[in-house]
């Protein structure tokens, strides 16, 4: 099997950083955002079976979250008959109500799984913004995604411009679930558990209406990051030549080129 290149502790600082960087961008072997060792094989086992599982049942809670909190806040046409006859804001309301609690507890799951989980399930809860390599990466992936460079880098894990996107994905999941469940203390009543874990939220915002706006807002983040994410899985998949949808799915990132140093 061809042996993907390795980087022997590249740390990104002072005078030596400056040579690190120079090194990578001449590389086309796999490397990870932290610009250590990479693995000496050509397929690298990355996602846990945790993490796939609680991916696709975030991206299934996302889709009815985004449909269900879209016709909340912007209901149907009133249905012909008497309204005892209907009950389908009941249902959108429980779908989305559903959807949030597991939302919410996948979240804590996934959290969790990130100090028992291997080094890649730790990678999105921090961004490692005092090395060198990784601001070099990140700059250089934005470069890959505009179509200004010619040869994309092989990354393990996240590249360094994904891992920025999915650490800011989950400070705005964290946000929409405080505020969700904020507003749902509302009809829970004010000595529920939720209005005692988020009540807080109405101090910053002591006006419902605003917490539903920025509740509003974060759902139509996430939809177009939705989109992008998509987007750049299904581009790196083909244009990068290194497995992005199956690897979600296996848990293998598959380098598809013989690199060499």
């Amino acid at each position: 099997m061809t042996q993907v290149s390795e980087l022997e502790g590249l740390t990104g600082k002072g005078g030596r950083g400056s040579a690190t960087v120079a090194r990578v961008g001449a590389l086309q072997g796999a490397i990870d955002s932290h610009g250590e060792r990479a693995a000496r094989r050509q397929t690298v086992y990355v996602y846990q079976a945790p993490v796939r599982l609680w991916h696709w049942v975030t991206a299934l809670c996302i889709v009815v979250l985004c449909v269900t909190g879209y016709l909340i806040g912007a209901p149907l046409p009133t249905l012909s008959g008497e309204a005892s006859n209907h009950y389908l804001m009941g249902y959108i309301r429980f779908a989305h109500f559903a959807a949030g609690y597991v939302l919410a507890v996948g979240f804590v799951f996934r959290l969790y799984w990130a100090f028992v989980g291997n080094r890649y399930s730790r990678q999105i809860w921090m961004i490692p913004v005092w090395r060198r390599l990784w601001w070099w990466g990140l700059f250089y992936e934005l470069k890959w995604y505009l179509f200004l460079v010619r040869d994309p880098k092989k990354y393990i894990g996240h590249n360094p411009l994904g891992h920025a996107a999915m650490f800011t994905y989950m400070l705005v999941l964290a946000f929409m679930i405080c505020t969700g469940f904020a507003l749902y203390s509302q009809g829970a009543g004010a000595g529920s558990w939720q209005a005692a874990m988020f009540g807080w939220v109405f101090d910053i915002w002591p006006n419902s209406q605003e917490v539903h706006t920025w509740h509003r807002l974060g759902m139509w983040s996430i939809v177009i990051f939705f989109i992008v994410h998509v987007y750049a899985a299904v581009r790196e998949d083909i244009l990068s030549r290194q497995s992005m949808i199956s690897s979600i799915v296996s848990g293998e990132r598959v380098f598809r080129d013989d690199f060499r140093d």
